[in-house]
Order: C-alpha cells, then sequence, then structure tokens
C-alpha cells in the first residue's frame, strides 16, 4: 500500500498509461480521481476499481479547458479533502507523425494544446490545494521524444520537449513548499494511441529491434515508475527525468 491515504489525479486516466496508472494507484492504496474526456471507459475503469474495493471515481476533464481543470480539482477537495498527487497522462499526437515542413499549424496547435497546455493548466491547479497540504507530488508524462529527434513527429517533440523542461522550471519555483515535480519519458509503448502506427507494417518489429531489452514496452511498465514518484520513497527526487525505454536512448 505504497499510496494509502493519498489523493491523486490521472489526467488522460482512461486508458493507456494513464489507465494502468489510475488502477495501480488503487491497488496502492490511493483514492483515484479517473480524469478523461472517454466517458464509457472511465466509468468502466471507475466500476471494475470499486468493485475491487478500491475508491475511484470518474471526471470528465477536457485538459486544454481551464474551467474544467479548476472543476475537477474543486470536486475532487470537495470528494476526498485533499490532493497529494497529480499526474499529467493526457496526449496525442499529430496524424501521420508529419516533420517540420509538412505540419500544419492547425495540428501543430492541437498537439501543443492537449501535450503542453493540458500539463501546464494541471500543474497550475494542483498547485494551491497541495500548498494547502503541505506538499505533494506532480509527475508529467514527456516522452523519449522529449529528449532526443526523429524523422517524423515534429509537433509531438516539441511539445514533450515544453513538458520536460516546464516540469524543471515548476521543481525548482516550488521546492521549498513540499511540491514536487518530475517528468517521465517512456520509449516504445503498446498504447490505444500508438496502435495506428504499431500496425503498420515493419513499425512495430523496426522498434523493437531498435530497444536493447529487445521487447516493446507495456502501460504498466510506465505506471510502476509513476508509482515510485508518487509515493514517499522518492521524497528527495524533483526536478528529474525518468527514462522508461528498455535502454533505447542509451545507445
Amino acid at each position: 500500500m505504497r499510496l494509502e491515504g493519498k489523493v491523486a489525479i490521472v489526467s488522460g486516466g482512461a486508458s493507456g498509461i494513464g489507465e494502468a496508472t489510475s488502477r495501480l494507484f488503487a491497488d496502492e492504496g490511493a483514492r483515484v480521481v479517473i480524469a478523461d474526456v472517454n466517458d464509457e471507459l472511465g466509468a468502466a475503469i471507475e466500476s471494475d476499481i470499486t468493485n475491487g474495493g478500491g475508491e475511484a471515481v470518474y471526471q470528465r476533464l477536457d485538459v486544454t479547458e481551464e474551467v474544467r481543470w479548476e472543476a475537477v480539482v474543486a470536486e475532487t477537495v470537495a470528494r476526498f479533502g485533499k490532493l497529494d498527487v497529480v499526474v499529467n497522462s493526457a496526449g496525442i499526437s499529430a496524424p501521420g507523425r508529419p516533420p517540420a515542413e509538412e505540419q500544419t499549424a492547425n495540428g501543430w496547435d492541437a498537439v501543443m494544446a492537449v501535450n503542453a497546455k493540458g500539463v501546464f493548466l494541471g500543474v497550475k491547479h494542483a498547485i494551491p490545494e497541495m500548498r494547502k497540504s503541505g506538499g505533494g507530488s506532480i509527475i508529467n508524462i514527456s516522452s523519449i521524444y522529449g529528449n532526443v529527434g526523429s524523422k517524423g513527429g515534429t509537433a509531438y517533440h516539441a511539445s514533450k520537449g515544453a513538458v520536460r523542461t516546464f516540469s524543471k522550471a515548476a521543481a525548482i519555483q516550488y521546492a521549498d513548499e513540499g511540491i514536487r515535480v518530475n517528468s517521465v519519458h517512456p520509449g516504445f509503448v503498446d498504447t490505444p494511441m500508438t496502435l495506428g502506427l504499431h500496425s503498420q507494417p515493419g513499425v512495430r518489429d523496426e522498434r523493437v529491434g531498435k530497444t536493447p531489452l529487445g521487447r516493446m514496452g507495456v502501460p504498466e511498465d510506465i505506471a510502476y515508475g509513476i508509482l515510485y514518484l508518487a509515493s514517499d520513497e522518492s521524497s528527495f527526487v524533483t526536478g528529474s527525468e525518468l527514462v522508461i525505454d528498455g535502454g533505447m536512448t542509451a545507445q
């Protein structure tokens, strides 16, 4: 029960890494707010957790809308009395992963709105409630492509790089209040977001071939790293980058 007594919001909590995190947090004793735009999946995960003896509630959250962040944080505190952990996991990738000259301005704005602005808003509205509790942990999901480049996905790379550096800035700004901010950098992982790309001929095999551990990641691989950063075991960790990529970027 590594999160016993803690209250957590997980954005993008109804699928992929967010879903795995929501379920793991509940298993470890947290009261979890599953925040997402997929009402059907969110409600199903809430039901699974509560039927299994955990505590969870689904809240609809478009992470690009500040008013919804304000409402979800307020509803979380009203229901559970406080806020200890926020995981900013919601994210999208531009269709086709276009390089710079092929990236549309509208597509760029859409990716940045979810992946960068959404993280900013989650941090902004977590801070006041964590301050009341004397501290907390914020975990922002970036990517190995927030650290290195590739042949496609310009907007995705830029958004995840923004998450990386923003997390460091926020970590320094709020360290003296006991509020820790870290980023997590997954490598190649099978999730609903990557399903379309990994279904293309040769792509999945190519990615596995680039990974020294010789397999694709699964959401639970990333969720266990997030769990560490959410727990008191990481009380001396802030402003860090936790890379979970099977060794891909060590090459």
